[in-house]
């Protein structure tokens, strides 16, 4: 299986005539190149479950996530690189036909458990899956080792230079680690991908110490999580026309769609250097209609 490449990152210019108008600097951290699958957050979020996983002598890594989780077919392609089993706790009841992630998180050799959803926000781990041989991650990677590890994407910028940090927001793991990485002068801009999350504010501050400056925005999620319109879909490419970065409709189209709205509407102080993360998780978009995006 193909290695994790670092040395793939860039940092790619957006360029839009909103961005002179407003004297605005924007750049977009490109975590998508480092691999096909285990791309974006997800390889941060995970590389110290992992670590210490092994280190356990665990035999296989669980965790949980919907049905078009990202971090469900990240932690499904990592166990089998690792040679580690998996097992993926799956939101609401088996469909008739599974996502094209849960497909490929089972075609990876992730054993698929399917729980209602009732459950699975009680995050209730099934009594089979309860033995010592099994290491639990949550959700999105959601937990101390896992904000360690996204706040190690900042050491892939100059970090310095920047005044925001702008990410997509799912469980707050990411932006967590990246507030906690930030020095105090910075704002983080978080853009909640899910509908009236409101307790995610509550669920980032349980992850940090006392650093807590910044903000996040409820109103781009286009219907809720993995949920898009045609203004979305537009949006993304015509964001890939301008600049040819590829996003996706879950996680950084919503981002970077958010961003430039932010930016018309002068929420970002003229001179402002923004760093947007690209998540990666581009495999979602092989849900749509072939023909719906340009790249």
């Amino acid at each position: 299986m193909q290695e994790i490449s670092f040395q793939n990152i860039t940092i790619d210019t957006i360029s839009y005539p909103i961005l002179l108008k407003k004297n605005i600097k924007a750049s977009v951290l490109r975590l998508d190149k480092i691999h096909p699958v285990i791309s974006g957050n997800k390889w941060f979020k995970l590389q110290f479950y992992l670590q210490e996983a092994i280190q356990l002598k665990k035999k296989t890594i669980v965790t949980f996530g919907g049905a078009w989780s990202n971090h469900i077919v990240a932690t499904a392609a990592a166990c089998r690189a690792y040679g580690i089993n998996s097992i993926g706790i799956i939101r609401g009841e088996m469909p008739p036909q599974l996502s094209s992630s849960l497909r490929f998180a089972k075609e990876s050799g992730m054993q698929l458990v399917f729980i209602s959803r009732s459950d699975f926000r009680e995050n209730k781990i099934p009594a089979e899956l309860l033995h010592e041989e099994n290491y639990f991650i949550k959700t999105g990677g959601y937990g101390d080792a896992g904000v360690r590890g996204a706040a190690t994407i900042l050491q892939h910028c100059e970090k310095d230079y920047y005044s925001h940090f702008c990410c997509a927001v799912g469980t707050g793991t990411m932006i967590a680690g990246l507030i906690q990485a930030s020095h105090p002068h910075q704002q983080t801009i978080g853009i909640s991908v899910l509908k009236n999350n409101l307790e995610l504010r509550q669920q980032i501050m349980g992850l940090l110490q006392e650093k807590s400056n910044f903000h996040l925005f409820h109103q781009f999620h286009f219907g809720g999580y993995a949920r898009y319109t045609t203004e979305l879909l537009n949006f993304m490419n015509n964001f890939f026309e301008n600049n040819q970065i590829p996003s996706d409709f879950v996680y950084t189209g919503k981002l970077f769609f958010a961003v430039m709205n932010l930016i018309k509407k002068d929420f970002f102080p003229a001179g402002s250097k923004l760093l947007l993360i690209h998540s990666g998780g581009l495999q979602g978009n092989a849900s749509l209609q072939n023909g719906t995006l340009i790249y």
